[in-house]
């Protein structure tokens, strides 16, 4: 083969990139699918777990809102509630989380680690404990509680700037004082009341009205198109400040308003279903390692909360025998040894948080 044949054989570097591209595109699509997958999967098996065959068809129907017998008044009115639930509050803490983690450019900086669910879990048990409300006044208490929490850890990390370092610090610390507070109202408080506060404390999927859904399903459909117009200024973001201002985006602008928006995402999940411990901590770490490169991965951090949620939730309803525990307790179990596992690595490295 002449010189000029081998040289013709080169594959031409557009031909490379491109190929990278399609091999990275089908790699996204297929993780894409898979979780999808997952997650229809496990909202049938809690739709028509336990069933008797017999009541299979009525089951099925009952996903619909038709069909007849105790099968379909079970999937339509106790279980798919909470299926549909889970869904909203997974993708809601997925994305937050992702969110948090992106633009503070901190493996910690998430909505339950930093203090800003348990805003939300405290400003609910004072609202039940000590002012007795309830209903869908208590959500607003709660996600007032996650703002406000918000504002405090923002405004308390300005240094000319936020970096992600100090407002992790500070959140965590703000979290120590929420637990205090929480702790406080819990042993000033009745043993029934305790009970019935435990939701904002753990974090529970429950029963939930349709109207709840309803209400929560709205500030979706507010606060995701949000998180698509935020997706260009994450990416600048993520070139440097500097490199940032010379594009014409002003970091810090830039970084308010995504951080405005992940909030809003865990408020929300929060003051419907409570601090559900360490979804939106481990989702997008999970779904970045199930791609070929690193990104922003939002859509994948979304499907594996909506999978996590959708787990823990059949854990706690299907796999613990009669003894059913809130479905925070679970996803505690799955994201306490990562946290650690996070912080080991992390020390090893020589890297601090």
């Amino acid at each position: 083969m002449s010189r000029v044949e081998q040289v013709a054989t080169i594959p031409a570097p557009t031909g490379v990139l491109r190929a990278a591209r399609n091999e990275t595109a089908g790699r996204v699509r297929t993780v894409t699918l898979v979780l999808i997958g997952l997650a229809v999967g496990l909202a049938l098996a809690t739709l028509v777990w336990d069933g008797h065959a017999s009541d299979l068809w009525n089951q099925f129907l009952g996903i619909f809102g038709a069909g007849n017998g105790e099968g379909a008044f079970t999937i339509t009115k106790l279980r798919l509630p909470r299926v549909v639930l889970s869904v909203l509050v997974g993708v809601a803490f997925g994305l937050s989380g992702a969110l948090f983690q992106s633009v503070l450019r901190n493996p910690l900086a998430s909505p339950d680690i930093i203090g800003i669910s348990g805003g939300a879990s405290l400003a609910a048990a004072f609202g039940l404990l000590v002012l007795g409300v309830g209903g869908i006044v208590l959500s607003v208490f709660a996600f007032a509680g996650a703002i406000v929490v918000a504002a405090a850890i923002y405004l308390l990390a300005w240094r000319d700037g936020v970096s992600g370092y100090r407002f992790v610090l500070i959140g965590v610390g703000i979290a120590f004082a929420v637990n205090a507070g929480i702790g406080y109202l819990l042993t000033r408080s009745e043993v029934n009341d305790v009970r019935s506060a435990l939701v904002w404390m753990v974090g529970s999927i429950g029963t939930p009205p349709w109207r709840d859904i309803a209400v929560l399903a709205v500030g979706m459909l507010v606060l995701v198109p949000l998180v698509g117009v935020s997706v260009g200024r994450l990416r600048i973001l993520q070139l440097g400040d500097e490199t940032a201002g010379g594009l014409g985006v002003s970091p810090e602008r830039a970084r308010l308003a995504v951080l405005a928006v992940a909030v809003g995402l865990a408020a929300v999940a929060t003051a419907f279903a409570g601090p559900v411990a360490f979804v939106a901590f481990v989702s997008a770490p999970i779904a970045r390692r199930l791609l070929p490169t690193a990104g922003l991965a939002l859509v994948p951090s979304a499907l594996v909360g909506t999978v996590v949620v959708l787990a823990a939730e059949f854990t706690a309803q299907n796999v613990l025998g009669a003894l059913e525990v809130p479905v925070g307790i679970v996803t505690g179990i799955i994201g306490a040894p990562y946290l650690l596992w996070l912080l080991a690595t992390s020390n090893r490295g020589g890297r601090g948080a």
